[in-house]
């Protein structure tokens, strides 16, 4: 299986209002970058990667967790973040039952981890060395 197809099976399992949080979520993701990838990592978690990754969900007993992998680098005038807020690289947006997602917010926020991405790549690959170096400065 792929791993759109990994994702389609998690939130089928999520028959409560967790499942139609995480499809939502991840429309949004997807209504912001249509070119965002959808990969399976760390043993069931959905990440969505552009030039490294800018987002990953899980769903817990109580929660929908949507956590932006470089969320202390990006701009949150909205305050989506309500979670992790002292992180030095991380930050989440915690939904749970009952909560409204503010839908273009998000969709800002999302494009807003991707310009990052696009700004560390195009850094990675100016400042030059070798393939390694800008991967690791993809990785970070």
């Amino acid at each position: 299986m792929n791993a759109s197809e990994l994702i389609d099976g998690l939130i089928a399992k999520l028959v409560d209002w967790r499942g139609a949080t995480f499809a939502n979520i991840r429309k949004i993701i997807h209504d912001a970058d249509p070119e965002i990838v959808e990969e399976w990592k760390w043993m069931g978690t959905p990440v969505w990667s552009h030039d490294g990754i800018v987002c990953f969900a899980n769903a817990t007993k109580d929660k929908v967790k949507l956590t932006f992998f470089e969320g202390a680098s990006l701009p949150d005038p909205d305050k989506l973040f309500n979670s992790e807020l002292e992180g030095k690289k991380r930050r989440t947006i915690d939904l749970h039952k009952g909560d409204k997602i503010n839908e273009s917010s998000l969709k800002i926020l999302v494009r807003s981890a991707v310009d990052h991405r696009h700004a560390k790549v195009k850094t990675a690959a100016t400042t030059g060395g070798t393939r390694s170096n800008v991967q690791r400065k993809l990785a970070e």
